[in-house]
């Protein structure tokens, strides 16, 4: 299956190019108040240094571009496709994942310099008559680069959380929490239909965003916005953490393991609670949207209220001609925002924090690797995964779909992720 069929491209030449320009310019940026230092640590084995995020998303354009499709290209080091490879079996060994934060050499200025250099070359190709595949590898690149600027926020967090001073990324000054009336839930009824889930024939999708197809949804109803850090302190009051009846088992084994009792980041301070954000150490606020928990977590607080999470096709389904704008990166907010008292029907579906459903990564009827490579993209991980939806405060603007399939394990908590309620009708 050519990659035509599932990469899908979206973008005219001059589009592409300006559009690569601007996602490579963006993830400098996001590293601009970095120091060398924070830049190569490793705070966990799931989290990647800044530094090497910036140099993996050049790598990707160099190992799946430049070097495959331009004769000429002179590669910056030899030595940096053991670096910064990832995943990708078909091409070879690299740094070990737990061991990325090793790699203090070579120094960020180095990396920023091996950008120019892939920059350069990408700029040159671009500006020529370069065929399809090339555009469509281009594209997947920027795509790709922009789920790292994601992770590299998120990495960067639960570093400084690790750090006693808890610094703050950036605008480190206090952030006003007013105290506002609960917002009452209300669900929304959607009637059983039979619906077509994924991506359809125009603009660009991720391969797992496909093939589309039928589904049978139930009928359902699902929470008008997302559940409050309120209403989270309410479970952890209640003894959510403490009764087992609620919890999955291998959920109920981490909360032994690793002792949990609220959500990640949050901490108690002269009988207030605060929780760590991009923007430092700040007083959690009530009506905003829970975040930093897993899929463990909520799964529980669900039955605990008598709900449950919704499937991703319910989702889909619900999310179907809602315009896709929110709380994302570009509001510079850096964490997510109350719901509105204004607005009804529902709200908050893209933007704030990703939303987990209760259907695990698996593929669609008829899915099918791409050849090459780039084969190795998603299908390799459609095990041991939950499906969340709908992006976060940091996710870049643009890069959200209703299709969209974010994927981690049950037990990941350091993403910014949330949960929407719902139950059957």
């Amino acid at each position: 299956m050519k990659t035509s069929q599932l990469f899908q491209t979206a973008l005219e030449p001059d589009a592409l190019h300006m559009f690569f320009h601007d996602v490579r310019q963006t993830s400098e940026r996001l590293a601009e108040p970095l120091s060398d230092a924070d830049a190569t640590v490793q705070s966990m084995p799931d989290a990647s240094p800044a530094k090497w995020h910036l140099a993996h998303t050049t790598w990707f354009f160099e190992a799946m571009v430049l070097k495959p499709f331009v004769s000429a290209y002179k590669t910056f080091d030899e030595d940096f496709h053991f670096l910064f490879n990832s995943y990708y079996e078909t091409l070879g060994a690299r740094q070990p994942r737990p061991r990325r934060g090793m790699i203090t050499r070579p120094a960020l200025s180095h990396i920023l310099d091996y950008r120019k250099h892939v920059d350069d070359a990408l700029d040159a190709l671009l500006r020529t008559t370069a065929g399809r595949r090339i555009t469509e590898l281009v594209e997947l690149g920027c795509h790709h680069e922009q789920q790292h600027q994601e992770l590299l926020l998120t990495d960067i967090l639960h570093l400084f959380a690790q750090n006693p001073l808890h610094p703050a990324y950036r605008d480190p000054g206090p952030v006003t929490v007013e105290t506002a009336d609960r917002l009452p839930l209300f669900f929304t009824t959607f009637d059983e239909a039979i619906v077509e889930i994924g991506h359809g024939p125009v603009g660009f999708a991720f391969d797992s965003e496909g093939p589309r197809h039928r589904v049978l949804v139930e009928p359902f109803r699902l929470a008008d916005r997302l559940v409050t850090n309120a209403e989270w302190a309410d479970f952890v009051n209640d003894g959510g953490y403490k009764k087992s009846l609620l919890w999955l088992s291998e959920g109920w084994a981490k909360v032994q393991a690793e002792g949990w009792s609220q959500p990640l980041y949050w901490e108690e301070r002269d009988g207030q609670k605060w929780t760590m954000t991009l923007r430092g150490f700040q007083p959690l606020d009530p009506t905003a949207p829970v975040t930093h928990i897993s899929y463990f977590e909520a799964d529980a607080f669900a039955t605990w209220s008598g709900k449950r999470l919704p499937t991703e096709f319910e989702w889909e389904t619900a999310a179907r001609g809602i315009v896709i704008q929110g709380n994302f990166l570009d509001t510079h907010c850096l964490r997510p925002k109350p719901a509105s008292p204004h607005v009804g029907g529902l709200q908050q579906m893209f933007g704030d924090v990703w939303e987990w459903t209760r259907s695990a990564f698996l593929p669609y009827p008829r899915f099918r690797t791409v050849e090459g490579a780039v084969g190795e993209y998603n299908g390799k991980f459609m095990s041991g995964q939950f499906v969340l939806r709908g992006g976060s405060c940091i996710t870049p603007p643009g890069h959200m779909r209703a299709s969209y399939r974010n994927f981690f394990p049950g037990h990941a908590r350091w993403q910014f992720s949330g949960l929407r309620l719902a139950e059957d009708a």
